[in-house]
Formats: structure tokens, sequence, C-alpha cells
């Protein structure tokens, strides 16, 4: 038999309060407050708990706080990405994020949905993964909703809400988001 945690990063019905869940998500909460509460120039302890809290990409990340995520260990991260101030991550599965990927402030990634019966719905919650590619830039105030993938090359343009796969090399914006024009000068 599955465990909660196994069940959500799988992407099935769970129950967030597991004590092995409340724990994980307490653990990176702290560490979330403890990287907000310090001063810019304290770059080594920045990205010492960056590199605890991440899954991946720890040592080269560049992150303005506040900064917030739910475990932290589902969160991928390439080479040199960066989030500006205000940023959240939900990540009851893998979010997972390309080289040089740009994030402008106050953009939300979130993989947890929540099931459309409000019985179930009192006691379960589920997940879907998001993939974001390399060399994308994500303007301020946008939403990337579960299961999302966005492919490399792309801008998507601020305050916009996408809710479906965006192809490689296209400037997408809007809510919905949809692809405005083709990259064509990378």
């Amino acid at each position: 038999m599955l465990s909660e945690r196994e069940k959500m990063l799988a992407g099935e019905l769970y129950d967030k309060l597991d004590p092995e869940l409340v724990r994980a998500r307490d653990r990176a909460r702290d560490l979330c407050q403890d990287l907000n509460a310090m001063r810019f120039s304290q770059q080594e302890e920045r990205q010492r708990i960056l590199q605890e809290l991440l899954g991946a990409g720890g040592e080269d990340v560049w992150i303005q706080s506040p900064f917030f995520c739910d475990y932290g260990f589902n969160i991928l991260l390439g080479k040199k990405c960066f989030f500006n101030f205000n940023c959240v991550v939900l990540d009851v599965c893998q979010v997972k994020i390309g080289d040089y990927t740009l994030f402008g402030p106050g953009v939300q990634i979130y993989t947890a949905t929540h099931p459309l019966n409000a019985k179930l719905r009192r006691q379960q919650e589920f997940g879907k993964s998001v993939e974001i590619g390399s060399d994308v830039w994500v303007g301020g105030a946008a939403v990337i909703c579960p299961g999302v993938t966005i492919g490399s090359g792309c801008v998507i343009g601020a305050g916009s809400v996408v809710t479906h796969d965006i192809p490689a090399r296209v400037l997408a914006a809007g809510n919905p988001c949809r692809i405005i024009r083709e990259l064509t000068d990378m």
C-alpha cells in the first residue's frame, strides 16, 4: 500500500493532513521563513538554505525574498534560474524548471489541485506536475496552473493565467494564456 507521500507524488488523491506531509510542509515553511528573514548580504547562508530546501538547483539559483513553497524537495531547477520578489511554488508534485529561466515578481506556480466533489475535497487533494523549459521568461503576476508544460525559449506575458501547454519559442499572454506569435530571433 502506498504512503500518502507516495500517492501525492504520483498525482493520486492523498490526505494532506498525513503527519509525514505536515512535518515536511512545516520544514519547508521554516526554511522559507529563515530565507525571507535574512539580509541580502548573507549570500552564503541564503545559498545553504536553498540547497537544503530545493530538490535540485540551490547552488546557483537567485531568489529574491519573500519566497514561499509547500515542500521544496519537489522543485528541480536548472542552472542560473531567477525568481523575483514574492513568488509562490505549490509543489505537491514535481516542478521542473530548465536553465536560465526567469520569473517576474509575484509569479505563482501551482501543482496542487482539488476534487470537484465537495465532500471528497474536505479530506483529500491531488496534484499535477509542472514543467518549464530553459530560457523562459515568465512576466510578473503570472499564474502557472497544475499539469502545464511550457516549452523552452517562451515568453509568458505579465498577468497571464497559463491553463494549458505552451509550445517552445512563442510569446503567449492573457487569461487564459494564448499564443500571440512565434519567436524566431533566437
